[in-house]
């Protein structure tokens, strides 16, 4: 049996799938508002099971960093393919970003990490009615929306990288007081791996899915086998004594980014009094091309 800390690994891993992913750079007058924006744009972007996207925020980014030398918040969002992405972002930037105070949007992709590009600024221009203006600089166009407290600035294009979604820890402890403290210890760490975000609401899922349901009508359930509260009457995969789960779902720019991501989160949930148990999610090997193997991590 593998151990952490006297937690027992399980010898499993996480199956995880291809998205196109984009990373935008939202800066504002002063890190309230971009931060305010960013927050925004992510809001309903946790699964693509019901959502038109995957988004959070990946981190801060200090005014030396920015192309306009003011303070930003860097966020990442992820779908199944790029013409999904571009809808998704379009429609987010311009709803929550060009709608808040004295933003500006930026493309933050790495060119090596690019795979293809999509429309963002140059679907959002026409909100101008006429009398937007472009500039470019370099081989990057930028365009300049006239808006009620001056001009919003956002690129043209965005460049889009063949992302991972998917990657996943499940968190198996003796109640929720701990298993949610090693959970947040695991998002903690996480957090500090660029490229790596968590799209649940606080980067914790305590309602986990299966594939399929009874019903028709949903592509998704409620992952009974983990649900402490009907062990008796499902095929339950729980521990002995456990009583709380909370599942932590990864997005990354790369494999590496993912399995960075997922490493951190095992070690520092791993410290918690009370977790019996990190097992993952897969689907036999044959829906993700992406494996994460905790022995590995």
């Amino acid at each position: 049996m593998l151990t952490l800390h006297d937690v027992e690994i399980q010898d499993t891993f996480a199956e995880a799938f291809p998205m196109a992913g984009v990373r935008l750079i939202i800066t504002a007058a002063n890190r309230r508002w971009a931060q305010i924006a960013a927050t925004e744009f992510c809001g309903y972007a946790s699964s693509v099971i019901g959502c038109d996207a995957e988004a959070a925020i990946e981190g801060e980014v200090s005014a030396e960093e920015t192309p306009d030398g003011r303070p930003g918040v860097s966020v990442l969002a992820f779908a199944f393919n790029a013409e999904k992405l571009e809808k998704a972002v379009q429609s987010r930037v311009g709803q929550n970003v060009l709608t808040c105070p004295t933003t500006a949007c930026y493309d933050g992709l790495e060119v090596e990490l690019r795979d293809t590009r999509i429309s963002v600024g140059g679907g959002l221009r026409y909100f101008g009615d006429g009398m937007q203006s472009s500039k470019k600089l370099g081989d990057r166009r930028f365009w300049r929306v006239p808006v009620m407290d001056g001009e919003f600035v956002c690129e043209d294009r965005f460049g889009v990288c063949k992302g991972v979604g998917g990657g996943n820890l499940l968190l198996c402890g003796v109640d929720v007081e701990r298993t949610l403290e090693a959970a947040e210890k695991a998002v903690a760490a996480i957090g500090q791996v660029r490229g790596c975000i968590l799209p649940f609401p606080g980067g914790i899922v305590r309602a986990g899915s299966k594939v399929g349901s009874r019903y028709d009508k949903l592509p998704a359930s409620t992952n009974d086998a983990y649900c402490p509260g009907v062990r008796a009457l499902t095929d339950s995969h729980l521990p002995e004594g456990c009583q709380s789960v909370y599942e932590l779902v990864m997005d990354g720019v790369s494999f590496d980014a993912v399995q960075a991501g997922m490493r951190a989160g095992l070690h520092a949930a791993c410290e918690t009094d009370g977790l019996l148990r990190v097992t993952a999610g897969n689907y036999g090997g044959k829906l993700g091309k992406h494996h994460f193997h905790l022995r590995d991590l």
